[in-house]
Order: structure tokens, then C-alpha cells, then sequence
């Protein structure tokens, strides 16, 4: 008899072939058979159709704080993810020197938004080293299953300290440390290592991590570490507009390691058409058989602005100052007044707050990119919207002020509507070059930044949109397959990342599976959440369609709720 039996599912493999109807049985937490009439099973499920997928395999999350204390890694488990790989942008929580602690937080604060109080309050340190930070890891329950990467930032200030932390140039005694301490790290279980070159990632206001600046023998050296291990990623992220320049020493680590290295393929406003070049570039490196790989979302970046988030064109003006420390009720009701409204949507206030902040001028001045998420009640959230719907189309039609019009849809829904700006890949004002990078042989879906950016991002639920947006709901151009939505998050990120025993439904391979009902798939209008330690907020987005989510054949989510079961666990190194 089988542990478990799901019965007549729509079944999309991983392979990337059509849909088959099937019965898949699991047997000590791995698929034994697939085909019709398999025999009984302790547990059976009547699938009735619904489309049985292999779990999600999200790449790209920064849950290293959130992991030590959430099991379910919340939300990623309501958007069926059943593996998720942290340590990614070259920041994390090892190694660390027992006085680094709260400086180590604070770069994660800084570069991924996530409060330092909340880390503070969630994290319990018993490590100091990265193999111990995977031990404590590994003694935790979880339902699902994670993998994590060693973070630049953390290895090159356990090693020169405050030199680390000036960009001093290592010398080659610190490279040496620095190279023991990652091999140390890949053969503990470490599934790759990362590092972030981009002048985005700040902490403390205007620092950059340790690392932005590290030298050519520094992360050569380390990435010929990770060649003589023999395993691991090397994940990078820089100035998108500039990833041009970094492709060929990219490249050039991709070929002698022969393993892969991923950077982030984002389109900026500034240099709208460079995804074009980069793609020509992996074709030429995919015809060499060099593993290089673009890191690609399945969306634009998408800030979300609200009156409880910490992004939204009134943030510099003083008087928001005052207002945002008042308790929800009492800025709801100030918020209310006709003289606050006229105060804070004053250009010439604004103006004179931005005169020395380019990046907060953009964010708050670039009313063409601004849009309601939610176009009507009840709808869902439209990441695609076309440009009559934003703020300055608006603001033109009906003679009013920009910043009044921005005004008026955030009080809209009890104050509690968000204002959707797209902040990367939507230059064009439509998401068809998404498409293009998506059918690329050399990219890898990512970018989806689980428990990250908890003030202002939340585009954790981008395994969902691909099945809502991209396969069945896009009406301004050519949709995808939903084998090949499917193939691209669930085989493809797990062959990455050298995790060859998920991925697809077939025999001996592990049973982490989605049962999904299709048609009612929804993904839901995020919402501003305080459910973290010491009463952090977060953006939170659920969703409805899930029937059951299962981690090596055991349900953790059933319903749209936890079950309570903890099958996962801490993934070491490659799965064969």
C-alpha cells in the first residue's frame, strides 16, 4: 500500500511536456508510480482534474533571519514553494564574530528592508561560523525545504573587520582567509555563494556592504574556490544599467568552473534596451556551453505605495514626519483634513525636500509609472496596467495636480489602497520583453525576494502570477504554455542550483507537489501586515486556488491553511 494517492490529476510534470491525466503515488516521501489505476494508498486524494504540478523551487529568497524562527516561511507556502535557497545580494547572518551581530543586521536592514527590531527579536545566535549556522539550521523543524548561500558581506568583514567594512583592498592573506572560509562553508552544504556590486544596496543610510568594491583577486579568488569544490552558484547582482561591463569576467568564471553563475537581468529606465544585448550575449555563451545564467522576474520590481508601507511620494515632506508616528486611527483621521491634504500635496514643498535626493525624486515625482494596483474593487491587481491608468494620465484628463490624484487613490479603500510603481522592467510600459527573456534558453527565474523588502515590495507571489498573468489572465499580449510556466520554476531552478532529485513528477524523485485548481487560481490584493517579531510590518499577499501543498508527500498547506507537518528540511550541498 502507498503512503499517498492522488487520483485523476491534470498532470503537468516539470518536463515541459502536455498534461497528462494520472494517478501519482508516494511512497517514504518520494514518487513511486504514475499512471491510471495504481493501487491503494493510506491517504488518497480525489484530484477531480485539478492540476497537479512538483512543488515551486524559489532561488532567490532572504529568509537568513526568518528561517530561524518561522518554519513555514511565510508567505512563500501559500504560493506553493517547497524549496526556497536564502543568502543571496552577498548579504547574510554568517560567518559572524559574536560583536558583529546587531552591524550584521543592520546591513541586512538597510539592503533588503527588513526591520532591524524584527531581526533583533526573531534571530537566536548560536553560531558563529557558517557550517555551525547550517547545524542550527539543520536542527530546526520546517516544512519546507531551504538551502542557503554564503553572502560576501559576511565572509569579508568576519575576516578584515572594520577594514571590511571601509572597503579596504584585501590583501592576499585576507583573499587566503577569505577563500578557507568559503570552501569551509561549500563543504559544510552551502549551495553557492553571492555577492552584490551594485550601488542600490545600502545600509545606515549611504554605506555599502562590504564587497561593492572588492577587487579582482578577491572575487576571483573566491570563485576558483568554488570551482575546486566542485559544486555551488556564484550569484551576482550590479548596476543593472552597467551589467554589460561585468559579463566578461562573468563569463570567464562560468567556463573555468564549468558551474553556473547567475547575474540579474533587470531593465532600467536609464538604459532601456540593454536586456537585448545581454540575451545576445547568453546566446553566445549558451552556444559555447558556458554555464552563464540571466536571473530574470516574472514582473516589474514592483513598489508598492501605501499610507502603512514606507515608500510613497509624501514620505520627504515634513509633515509626514509628524503624521507617521501617530497610531493608524489617529493618521487615518489627520489624513482625512482638507489642510493636510493640501500641505502634503504641495510640489513646491516636495521640491524643495528632493533638492539634493535624486533616487527620492524618482520614486516620488514619476507619475507616468504610478498606477492604482487594484483598478476596481473586487479586481485583481493589475501588474501590467497600460498608461492611460496612470497617475499623470489621469492627472492630465481631469485637470488636477499629480500629487493630489496620488493622494486620492491612496485614501481610497479606508486608506488602505496601494499605488503600484514599477520601478524595473516596465521602461516600455508593457511586459512583452519579459516574455522574450523568459524563453531564453540561458535564464533562470528569480528576483521574487521572499521576506524581503517588507515595507514596500511584495513580490514573493510570483510563482502564483506566472499561472494567473502569464498563462491565463494576459490581455495585452502573447501569453505563455503552462508546461513551460510550470518546467521553468520547478526542473530548470532546481537543475541550477544542482538539486536533480525535484523538479518533475516521476518515479524516485521527491514528492513535492502542488494540487492546484486552476480555474480559481486569484492572487489577492497585497495588504500591510504587523505579524512579525516585535510587532514588525511586512506586505503580505495570499492567495486562493491552492488545494493542498505537499513536502515529500506530506500536506503542508491543505485548504489555504498549515497543517501543521514539518517534512522539510535543510538541503546540504547538491541532491542526486
Amino acid at each position: 500500500m502507498f503512503d499517498l494517492v492522488i487520483r485523476g490529476a491534470s498532470v503537468v510534470d516539470g518536463s515541459g511536456a502536455p498534461a497528462f491525466t494520472a494517478d501519482v503515488a508516494v511512497q517514504d516521501g518520494r514518487i513511486a508510480e504514475v499512471g491510471r489505476g495504481l493501487g491503494a494508498g493510506r491517504r488518497e486524494v480525489n484530484a477531480d482534474g485539478a492540476t497537479l504540478t512538483p512543488g515551486w523551487v524559489d532561488v532567490h529568497t532572504h529568509y537568513d533571519g526568518q528561517v530561524t524562527w518561522d518554519p513555514y516561511l511565510s508567505p512563500s507556502t501559500h504560493h506553493g514553494v517547497t524549496t526556497a535557497v536564502m543568502g543571496n545580494c552577498g548579504v547574510g547572518f554568517a560567518p559572524v564574530r559574536p560583536d558583529k551581530h546587531d552591524w550584521l543586521i543592520s546591513v541586512m536592514e538597510g539592503v533588503e528592508d527588513i526591520p532591524g527590531t524584527v531581526l533583533s527579536e526573531g534571530i537566536r545566535w548560536d553560531w558563529e561560523s557558517f557550517p555551525q549556522y547550517l547545524d542550527s539550521l539543520d536542527r530546526q523543524p520546517r516544512a519546507l525545504d531551504v538551502g542557503a548561500q554564503i553572502p560576501h558581506s559576511a565572509v569579508r568583514t568576519y575576516v578584515m573587520g572594520e577594514r571590511g567594512i571601509t572597503h579596504d583592498e584585501a590583501t592576499p592573506d585576507d583573499v587566503a582567509q577569505m577563500v578557507a572560509l568559503v570552501r569551509e562553508g561549500l563543504k559544510a552544504g552551502a549551495l553557492g555563494f553571492s555577492t552584490s556590486r551594485t550601488l542600490i544596496h545600502k545600509y545606515q543610510q549611504r554605506k555599502y556592504p562590504p564587497g561593492t568594491f572588492a577587487s579582482p583577486d578577491e572575487i576571483l579568488g573566491i570563485a576558483a574556490a568554488i570551482g575546486e569544490v566542485g559544486h555551488g552558484v556564484f550569484q551576482m547582482t550590479s548596476n543593472h544599467y552597467q551589467m554589460e561591463t561585468e559579463l566578461p569576467w562573468l563569463t570567464e568564471v562560468a567556463r573555468r568552473n564549468k558551474l553556473p553563475v547567475a547575474f540579474a537581468l533587470v531593465q532600467t529606465d536609464q538604459t532601456p534596451d540593454t536586456w537585448r544585448r545581454l540575451l545576445a550575449a547568453l546566446d553566445t555563451t549558451h552556444r559555447d556551453g558556458v554555464p552563464l545564467y540571466g536571473a530574470i522576474s516574472g514582473r516589474p520590481a514592483g513598489i508598492l505605495m501605501a499610507w502603512k508601507g514606507s515608500t510613497h511620494p509624501f514620505m520627504v515632506q515634513p509633515l509626514w514626519r509628524e503624521l507617521a508616528a501617530l497610531p493608524w486611527p489617529e493618521r487615518l483621521a489627520r489624513l482625512r483634513q482638507p489642510e493636510v491634504r493640501q500641505a502634503l500635496t504641495s510640489m513646491q514643498t516636495l521640491q524643495a525636500a528632493l533638492q539634493h535626493d535624486s533616487r527620492s525624486a524618482y520614486l516620488t515625482q514619476s507619475f507616468h509609472k504610478m498606477f492604482a494596483l487594484v483598478p476596481k474593487a473586487g479586481a485583481e491587481p493589475d501588474y501590467e496596467p497600460p498608461p492611460e491608468r496612470s497617475v499623470a494620465a489621469i492627472a492630465e484628463r481631469e485637470g488636477r495636480a499629480p500629487l493630489e490624484v496620488v493622494y486620492d487613490m491612496l485614501m481610497e479603500q479606508n486608506g488602505e489602497a496601494i499605488v503600484y510603481f514599477p520601478s524595473f522592467n516596465y521602461a516600455y510600459g508593457h511586459l512583452d520583453h519579459l516574455r522574450e527573456e523568459f524563453m531564453h534558453p540561458r535564464t533562470m527565474m528569480s528576483l521574487a525576494d521572499g521576506g524581503a523588502h517588507c515595507g514596500y515590495i511584495c513580490d514573493v507571489s510570483m510563482p502564483t502570477f506566472m499561472l494567473t498573468h502569464w498563462v491565463r489572465g494576459r490581455s495585452r499580449g502573447a501569453t505563455i504554455p503552462l508546461e513551460l510556466a510550470v518546467k521553468r520554476q520547478t526542473a530548470d531552478t532546481a537543475a541550477v542550483y544542482g538539486l536533480a532529485d525535484r523538479g518533475r513528477i516521476a518515479p524516485g524523485l521527491k514528492a513535492d507537489l502542488n494540487l492546484i485548481d486552476l480555474d480559481r487560481l486569484r492572487l489577492h490584493p497585497p495588504t500591510v501586515a504587523f505579524d512579525l517579531p516585535a510587532g514588525g510590518r511586512r506586505l503580505l499577499q495570499h492567495a486562493e486556488g491552492y488545494l493542498a501543498t505537499f513536502v515529500a508527500g506530506q500536506a503542508i498547506m491543505e485548504g489555504g491553511g498549515a497543517t501543521g507537518a514539518m517534512p522539510g528540511r535543510l538541503l546540504r550541498g547538491p541532491q542526486r
